[in-house]
Order: structure tokens, then sequence, then C-alpha cells
């Protein structure tokens, strides 16, 4: 496993586990990053994420896409 930030953009990997406190993978969860569900990097710009998921692009700053796995 890795985190989400080391794919490359274009990449579309499977969310395997995401890390943090509760109340973190909550809010992850609630924008869609679940376990099993596929993600596509969109962009990286200075490290911060843009990330297709389930027909939605979400920005996320890099402390937080580190919490994603794939």
């Amino acid at each position: 496993m890795m985190p989400i930030t080391m794919a490359k953009p274009g990449e579309t990997r499977t969310i395997r586990k995401i890390t943090g406190k509760d109340e973190v993978r909550r809010h992850l969860a609630e924008l869609g990053f679940v376990v099993d569900s596929d993600v596509t990097v969109v962009s990286e710009i200075a490290g911060n994420l843009i990330l297709q998921v389930k027909n939605s692009r979400i920005a996320l700053d890099k402390t937080m896409a580190n919490r994603i796995l794939v």
C-alpha cells in the first residue's frame, strides 16, 4: 500500500485503507473516499491533489491525501 499522493496524474487506483482519527475518516467517507472504491488523480499542484471519485472532483491538501492508501 502507498498513499494516493504517490500516484501520478491520470492513474486510477482502488482505495485500500483510510488512516487518521475517526472524524477525519468519517469526513473523507462523506466525500466518497471509501475502501474498495476507485479514485483517479486528476492533477497535482505543490503536493495538493485534485481527485475524481464517484463522478465528483475533490481537491485535497497533501496531509489529507496522505491518509488515503491505495
